[in-house]
């Protein structure tokens, strides 16, 4: 009987370094290095018997550790998998600091603990598995590391699915969103006073929160108002294509707008990061479309959305002043939104746009470091 059939070969503990593992793996089957799941064992096998300053002399991303990154997202997608509103929930426990993955919003608090149940027998077990920590030694002490680094994410997740959020105009987007399709969502706007549209509708296409919640839930809820066109959502949902159109479908924005619609078809983001480096020839990390995806855009939209309203607004319902870009040669409304305030020029206003200012001022930076 061959050695695959046999089995994996027991990894030996009480070799100490990193050094003596090395050695030891490179006489292992290559039989048994088919196994990607296998690999990673051994890639483990190996690091946790580095010492710190071994750890500090290695490159951080060798070929080696962008196959590691790569599994991670991987890894990623199977703890957004453990949420009800998938990759939206687990949203809710980051902060947006690009450096930082998996911090949680809020810490989990002593209430937290006394209100939830499930968390506090949680608690009890990590406190438990942190004291086996201290006396285990090799592989065991090594499994119980792993253990608690689960354990904790699994306290933020519980936290999250025991006090649901809802889509509110102060930005939460969570499962009621689920209820969307016969729920009214009419809306009163009016204009603040810095000239800025406002909404008081459950649905509030000025909010890029409410866009990013929507994106999400794009395909669950264009199922459930799938021909109901009596339904405020149908129309809703309407309105978010034209915006994503008018926003994204253009050449400046067209990585974008892929993105997007890969996004919206579920596939995961290391697939997306290798079809837009097929068709764009950029490699993007994970971590910058993932930020586009749940940012970046909805913040786009959200902008479209109220440059239309505004357009709409002082046309038809009240007269408005409009100016044209000597640059673009667009005519746009003589506000703060699109043009420069000038003391000097005659109707208190740049002559040029501030999309053209900032493309201008854009230009001469990336010339500069040419």
């Amino acid at each position: 009987m061959d050695q695959e059939k046999k089995g994996p070969v027991k990894l030996d503990y009480t070799l100490k370094t990193a050094k003596e593992r090395v050695e030891f793996v490179a006489q292992l089957p290559k039989e048994q290095l088919k196994s990607k799941k296998y690999i990673e064992i051994l890639a483990d096998y190996i690091i946790s018997a580095m010492t710190k300053e071994e750890k500090k002399s290695k490159e951080i991303l060798t070929n080696n550790r962008m196959v590691t990154v790569n599994k991670r997202e991987t890894s990623y997608q199977g703890l957004v998998s453990k949420f009800e509103n998938g990759e939206d929930g687990l949203y809710n426990l980051m902060i947006n600091d690009k450096n930082v993955l998996l911090t949680p919003k809020v810490s989990i608090t002593e209430k937290d603990i006394a209100e939830i149940p499930a968390l506090k027998a949680l608690r009890e077990s990590i406190e438990a598995v942190e004291k086996m920590v201290q006396v285990a030694t090799g592989k065991r002490k090594f499994l119980l590391k792993k253990q608690l680094i689960e354990m904790h994410q699994e306290q933020y997740i519980i936290k999250n699915n025991y006090k649901q959020t809802s889509l509110t105009p102060n930005g939460g987007n969570g499962n009621a969103i689920k209820n969307l399709t016969g729920a009214d969502l009419t809306e009163n706007i009016t204009i603040d006073e810095n000239g800025e549209p406002t909404s008081d509708g459950l649905v509030n296409f000025f909010n890029w929160n409410h866009i990013s919640a929507l994106l999400c839930n794009y395909s669950a809820l264009k199922e459930d108002c799938w021909g109901k066109f009596s339904s405020d959502l149908w129309y809703a949902m309407l309105d978010l294509d034209n915006l994503i159109e008018a926003t994204l479908n253009n050449d400046k924005y067209q990585l974008y707008y892929k993105l997007l619609i890969y996004k919206i078809d579920g596939k995961q983001n290391v697939e997306i990061q290798e079809l837009l480096e097929k068709e764009f020839g950029m490699t993007h990390s994970v971590e910058y479309l993932s930020s586009l995806w749940r940012n970046k855009i909805p913040k786009m939209i959200a902008e479209t959305a109220k440059e239309q309203y505004l357009e709409w607004h002082f046309t038809y319902e009240e007269k408005g002043k409009w100016k044209r870009c000597t640059r673009c040669g667009k005519t746009k409304l003589a506000t703060n939104r699109f043009f420069s305030k000038n003391s000097t020029s005659k109707d208190g206003w740049y002559s040029i746009c501030k999309q053209c200012r900032n493309e201008k001022s854009a230009e001469m930076r990336k010339n500069k470091t040419k």
